[in-house]
């Protein structure tokens, strides 16, 4: 199968033409998506994509950009949310400190949140982390001693180390675009370095076009790119590449019935 674990359709990017760029996608052959949540004022347009398309699936949490506005929030809310149907997973949460738009003791106290409810449903966590390898690396041993999980490192960016230390926990990889791209060399050698079989693809549309589109809206469609570079990157036949990535996708996001 090709599958698109990490798609942002609720973006007002796609305002003008969603419905055409879903159509796109099953005539590039993706077969399944993951709709992300980055909010809860968003989590009801997020919901009902998944609710409305038999290949969409969706997750519940919080963009460590938007940690300010949730620190009221509780693992239970989430955990509730969570419950409702086609929800497979907990995030995008985590931390990022390129931007800093939320202070970073609020990302801190909000990514715990979101692995208490990780912890508690047992779904897997999307993990967001941008240049801040030491306290990622940190939160994630301190909650794994609390108590186990499952996590994704989605769109990774970030340093050797980090990935070495996050493998060495379970975790999951996903490649997005970027690996594409032609100053990227950094990316495509850790890529080299993940575990073969925790490793799936995205697109994180609108964001991260690969090339050939990049400087344009990414959409769905454009995931066969990605996945065709993660092939040349390991040195993989396509169609081991796409077998692999299945295999991973559907041992993480368990939730999911495998077709």
């Amino acid at each position: 199968m090709i599958i698109d674990s990490h798609v942002n359709l609720h973006a007002v990017q796609f305002d003008e033409d969603r419905d055409d760029v879903i159509a796109r996608a099953r005539e590039a052959g993706v077969q399944m998506m993951v709709e992300i949540s980055d909010k809860l004022s968003t989590f009801e347009a997020t919901h009902a994509l998944a609710m409305a398309h038999p290949d969409i699936w969706c997750t519940v949490g919080v963009h460590p950009h938007e940690a300010k506005d949730h620190t009221a929030m509780t693992a239970e809310d989430l955990i509730a949310l969570s419950h409702r149907p086609r929800v497979v997973g907990i995030g995008e949460c985590g931390l990022d400190f390129h931007y800093d738009f939320s202070p970073r003791n609020q990302q801190a106290e909000i990514f715990r949140t979101h692995i208490r409810a990780a912890q508690a449903t047992g779904l897997p966590l999307v993990v967001h982390t941008r240049e801040a390898d030491d306290q990622m690396a940190a939160i994630l041993r301190e909650m794994q001693v609390e108590a186990p999980f499952r996590f994704l490192m989605h769109c990774y960016t970030s340093g050797a180390q980090l990935a070495q230390q996050a493998a060495e926990m379970g975790a999951w990889f996903s490649v997005s675009g970027i690996a594409t791209f032609k100053a990227a060399e950094d990316v495509r050698q850790v890529v080299r370095a993940m575990p073969a079989d925790r490793i799936i693809v995205e697109t994180d549309c609108p964001y991260l076009a690969p090339v050939p589109h990049r400087g344009r809206r990414n959409e769905p469609a454009y995931i066969g790119h990605v996945l065709q570079a993660l092939a040349d990157i390991r040195g993989w036949e396509r169609e081991e590449a796409e077998a692999r990535t299945t295999d991973a996708f559907f041992n993480l996001f368990d939730r999911i019935p495998r077709p």
